[in-house]
């Protein structure tokens, strides 16, 4: 404030001496007067300048909001992106024997069973149970007791039927016989020789013998034991050579022809080689495979029948690529392939098919003769993309 506003301030709150006096003296009867303040134009004068500078600070404060600013929509120059980092490696075509792969069966070249061709007392049995014969070796004999009386009945009755046949023309050149009798004679001796011959046949059979060199693997006979015509006796198995039955199905037969060489593979550890003898030519009906039989020498009966193989047989040449597996991946269509990149280092995709599996990885066809094929980092890129190729890696 101003010394003159003090100033009127002390004279007017200020009483004269002698007025002081007088209300001293009559105190008992007045009481103390009340003070009287005049107004300061200096005071109103600060508070308008005061609610002037609130709301100035108000407004600046509140500007942002109001008062929109213009923003700066420029953005800084993006660079473009790296390439992604491959490892590649180049993969050159190879020939390579495609084979076809079947579980067969090892089965004897010959299997018969042995019978009986007449009804019979077995006086002898001369070999046993898996024994090996040979063509023509008698196996057993039946009792002659009866053949012999047959025979002797036979033979009998031949003489007396060419007597009366004989008889008959003698009495027909002389005009006594008539020529019914000597066709009657004729028919006689006829049904004699027919006895003749079927006694002889009988004698033959009163022998069993191997029709062929092989192994008794069964024989179900014994001495003094009855036996009726056409019952089983034996089974003789020949196993030299062995043939190897497999089942081809129906996309692999134009694959296979008589004559090619296949290795086999036995259960028992036994490797031979042997040879395609037979392709069927219809299919059975529940599987829809062919019948197909690879003949195994079998010198030495080693390997015996009965027995699982593993046949492989080459079925020609093909260019291929060999690849590892986990190379190989699927595109958008689901088609089983590789990713390689292109002298322009840009990612393509190639199907492949798989011709041959081994154990180090996998022969596949459908690239081009010499590729750049993505050893790693393939499940980071796509096709058309580009990329940084280094050498390295495994194909």
């Amino acid at each position: 404030m101003t010394p003159e506003n003090d100033t009127a301030r002390a004279t007017s709150a200020t009483v004269s001496p002698g007025a002081d006096s007088s209300q001293d003296t009559g105190a008992s009867t007045d009481g103390p007067k009340e003070l009287q303040f005049a107004p300061d134009a200096g005071a109103s004068r600060s508070t308008w300048i005061a609610a002037a500078l609130v709301l100035l600070l108000t407004g600046w404060m509140g500007s942002g909001f109001i008062i929109p600013h213009e923003e700066d929509t420029t953005t800084a120059p993006r660079d473009d992106p790296k390439p992604v980092a491959v490892a590649v490696s180049t993969s050159t075509a190879e020939n390579v024997t495609q084979f076809y792969r079947a579980e067969g069966q090892a089965l004897p070249d010959r299997d018969t069973a042995l019978r009986a061709e007449i009804s019979g007392d077995i006086a002898e049995v001369l070999v046993s149970k898996g024994q090996d014969v040979v063509a023509g070796e008698v196996i057993a004999r039946f009792d002659p007791s009866n053949n012999i009386a047959d025979a002797n009945r036979a033979a009998e009755e031949l003489a007396r039927a060419q007597r009366e046949f004989d008889n008959a023309e003698r009495l027909l050149e002389r005009g006594v016989a008539t020529q019914d009798r000597v066709s009657e004679a004729r028919a006689d001796l006829a049904s004699a020789q027919a006895q003749v011959i079927a006694v002889a046949q009988a004698t033959e059979a009163l022998t069993i013998t191997a029709p062929f060199d092989g192994r008794i693997e069964t024989l179900n006979l014994d001495e003094g034991e009855y036996v009726s015509s056409g019952s089983d006796v034996g089974r003789l198995v020949d196993i030299t050579p062995l043939t190897v039955a497999i089942q081809v199905p129906q996309q692999s037969l134009t694959r296979l022809n008589s004559g090619q060489t296949a290795s086999v593979q036995f259960i028992t550890g036994e490797a031979r080689t042997g040879t395609l003898t037979f392709v069927g030519t219809s299919a059975a009906s529940e599987t829809r495979t062919f019948l197909a039989e690879i003949e195994v020498p079998n010198d030495d009966g080693a390997i015996p029948a009965g027995i699982s193989a593993e046949v492989s047989i080459p079925t020609g040449e093909v260019t291929a690529h060999f690849l590892s597996p986990s190379i190989v991946s699927l595109n958008t269509d689901g088609a089983l392939g590789v990713k390689t990149v292109n002298a322009d280092n840009v990612v393509e995709f190639y199907p492949i098919q798989v011709v041959k599996a081994q154990i180090e990885g996998i022969w596949v066809t459908g690239l081009p003769d010499t590729v750049d094929v993505i050893t790693v980092g393939q499940g980071y890129v796509n096709v058309a993309e580009t990329v940084a190729p280094s050498a390295g890696g495994t194909k």
